[in-house]
């Protein structure tokens, strides 16, 4: 018998009403002749809510402490959820991350899994019970409560299908499926039928906010077919696949905006041999995460500029880890700009096709937009900006590219 696995955002189990909603889809699938693996994230602003009480209590909580917190979101979903289910006449089982073994390492707050077993679920499955997993948590071997970082139940649910060698995994959110860009900010994008994997993960990494990164490179990693879908309708969504049909032919497939960034500069670096990689590997230490790195050489050699981009959430660390570099390295001093944004242009026909960076960089140029860093791969181009101009941006390029047409959408 084929396994499903479903995953529910906090959006999509909110109130009673969705959680019924929910789980009269998780029934109608197991009638369908699938063993059910749900996914649930907390009810609606419920993390938002315990990250505010927590600042109430203490500014800068410890991390572990956040992780014993915010897991208890999880908790209330799927226990409701086990209760609607069995309400409709059906046997359900709700676990948290711990229960069905899935082990993280030790970095609260931003955990990566290790290992999942399935055999707890297997069995249970095979007694004819829907399987309720929180999301977003798991154990480290030693037993202490993690977190997989926001966004992280998707993650829950695509390792999930993988370690249970599922049929699918269907995404269930407040939207219809992947747009060519956020239609909150651009009434005019478009929903895909289809995205690849290294498509979808650069979008995810980049700022798309409807599905979480790690989640893609476990798709990608053990090709589990993923279905991003609306939780109100039974309409397709997007499916996130290895290839789509012409993948080369789209020049662009989408466009993303990344905010809540912020740029740390180390100015007057002296320039010798070594002392970037002592830099960054105090940084990582701390599991602060970098994105850009920029390095301007300046006096014939001698000394440099280094910078750096991060997320909101870890500037004010990284920002205290520089100041003790830059004492103990002889750096002069350190900057700090908490107002940056990035906007990217990704699509695999990047490979194939000349004149994305000239167009991309005469649009901005055009709409007044300055440009602070420019980053490059194989299939994406990025470049640093004004976080007030991050929404014009993000409307000029989607429709330089012609995204706002039909005929540029798989």
């Amino acid at each position: 018998m084929s396994i499903l696995v479903q995953k529910f955002g906090g959006t999509s189990v909110a109130d009673a009403e969705k959680v019924h909603r929910a789980a009269r889809r998780a029934i109608r699938a197991k009638l369908e002749g699938y063993q059910v693996v749900m996914t649930v994230s907390a009810m609606g602003k419920t993390t938002d809510q315990l990250v505010a009480l927590a600042n109430e209590i203490n500014s800068t909580p410890p991390k572990r402490e956040m992780d014993m917190l915010l897991t208890t979101g999880e908790q209330v979903s799927i226990s409701l959820m086990a209760m609607a289910i069995a309400a409709a006449g059906h046997e359900a089982i709700s676990f948290t991350g711990g229960q069905i073994g899935m082990l993280t390492d030790a970095a609260h707050t931003k955990a990566r899994i290790h290992s999942i077993d399935a055999k707890r679920i297997h069995e249970h499955l095979n007694a004819g019970k829907i399987v309720i997993v929180a999301g977003f948590q798991g154990v480290t071997q030693e037993g202490a409560i993690t977190t997989l970082g926001r966004g992280g139940s998707d993650t829950t649910a695509v390792a999930l299908a993988a370690a249970l060698g599922a049929e699918i995994c269907e995404i269930y959110t407040d939207v219809d499926g992947i747009y060519s860009t956020d239609p909150r900010v651009v009434p005019q994008a478009r929903k895909m039928a289809e995205i690849s994997y290294d498509e979808m993960l650069e979008l995810a990494s980049l700022g798309a906010g409807v599905m979480h990164s790690r989640s893609i490179e476990f798709g990608k990693k053990y090709n589990v077919p993923i279905h991003v879908r609306s939780s109100l309708t039974d309409s397709k969504g997007t499916m996130i696949v290895a290839e789509t049909k012409g993948m080369e032919d789209v020049v662009v497939r989408g466009i993303t905006l990344k905010r809540d960034l912020a740029r740390v500069v180390l100015t007057s670096v002296p320039n010798r041999t070594g002392i970037a990689a002592d830099i960054f590997a105090r940084i990582a230490k701390h599991r602060v995460v970098v994105d850009d790195i920029i390095q301007n050489v300046y006096e014939h050699g001698h000394g440099a500029n280094i910078g750096f981009t991060t997320t909101g959430a870890d500037v004010d660390e990284a920002a205290t880890i520089c100041e003790e570099i830059a004492k103990d390295l002889g750096i002069k001093s350190i900057e700090v700009d908490k107002k940056v944004a990035k906007v990217s242009v990704v699509g695999i026909g990047m490979k194939t096709h000349t004149g994305v960076a000239s167009k991309m960089f005469g649009a901005l140029a055009a709409a007044r937009v300055n440009i602070q860093n420019i980053s490059t791969s194989e299939i994406v181009i990025s470049c640093v900006i004004d976080e007030k101009d991050g929404e014009e941006a993000l409307r000029t390029l989607h429709t330089a590219f012609g995204l706002d047409n039909n005929d540029n959408h798989a």
